[in-house]
């Protein structure tokens, strides 16, 4: 099964790191991907730029409207995205536990996780009446 891991961490806190610090956090991360990777876990991922570049669309009024930034204001944001191929939840969040980040982030940081969804039964039903026009 697929599970979607949305890795948060607070942006402040990894700002202070000093170099080596980042490295070291980095290069565990990166070690971990690569051990997730050999064991036919790791499905994909993502790092994901900083909130400040981010943008949240929302409908207000029947029109379109963006919002600079993150649409949650918190100190931790959403760092990047891991797809894990897992047995079930208890798996993946075994799997998840031993990601360095949680230890060196030093407790400003976590992981959600939650299984994807099959949609194709969805998708199907959904093509039916859109393809017979």
């Amino acid at each position: 099964m697929k599970y979607i891991c949305l890795g948060y961490m607070d942006g402040e806190l990894f700002a202070k790191f000093s170099e080596g610090e980042r490295n070291n956090f980095v290069d565990k991360c990166f070690s971990y991907d690569e051990e997730l990777k050999n064991h036919a876990h790791y499905a994909g991922g993502e790092a994901l730029q900083p909130g400040l570049n981010a943008a949240t669309l929302r409908i207000q009024n029947g029109k379109v409207s963006v919002i600079d930034g993150p649409c949650a204001e918190t100190k931790e944001q959403i760092g990047g995205i891991m797809i894990l191929e897992a047995d079930d939840l208890n798996d993946a969040i075994r799997l998840m536990s031993k990601q360095p980040s949680l230890a060196l982030s030093k407790g400003g940081g976590s992981w959600g996780i939650r299984q994807a969804a099959d949609l194709a039964a969805m998708v199907d039903d959904s093509e039916k009446p859109r393809t017979a026009k």
